[in-house]
């Protein structure tokens, strides 16, 4: 079952079993992709073959750091949420049929102001619904993404 395998350095050769054949291959692979022999990218706008971009200011800065916020990027998303919900509350209730029937009186016909009625409610609560979402995915996402989180991943005491 031994078999031999080769390493990058010519000089190295070891005889090992296969599970240990494996692992050292992935290691070889590691060190190849996140190790020395990785080259640096240089993203240097001008070798790129764009022009180079001014100094930012600092308030242009602050204004950057302000719109990468986790509380500036959840609130867009809870607005998004909201538009494209009640977008889409709308529409189901327009072909929705049983919109504005009375339960009580089924052969009634409804008016044109009790099928707007229902539609803006279901419009109000599918745009509800999907800003609590996008806000809670976007909150979380940002929180995951943050140098903040990851503090508390790495030193897990610091949650006790």
């Amino acid at each position: 079952m031994a078999a031999p395998a080769k390493s990058t350095d010519a000089s190295i050769s070891v005889t090992t079993g296969q599970s240990e054949n494996v692992s050292l291959q992935y290691s070889l692979i590691l060190d190849h992709l996140i190790g020395d022999k990785r080259q640096i990218k240089d993203l240097n706008p001008t070798v790129m073959g764009a022009l180079p971009s001014p100094q930012k200011t600092e308030e242009q800065k602050m204004i950057e750091r302000g719109m990468e916020s986790c509380a500036f990027k959840s609130l867009i998303a809870c607005v998004g949420g909201f538009v494209l919900g009640g977008a889409f509350g709308v529409f189901t209730a327009g072909i929705d049929s049983n919109v504005g029937l009375d339960p009580k009186d089924p052969l009634r016909t409804p008016t044109a102001r009790e099928v707007l009625r229902d539609m803006g409610q279901r419009g109000m609560s599918y745009a509800k619904n999907f800003a609590i979402v996008g806000a809670m995915f976007s909150c979380t996402e940002c929180l995951i993404e943050s140098d903040a989180s990851h503090f508390l991943f790495v030193h897990p005491h610091f949650l006790s």
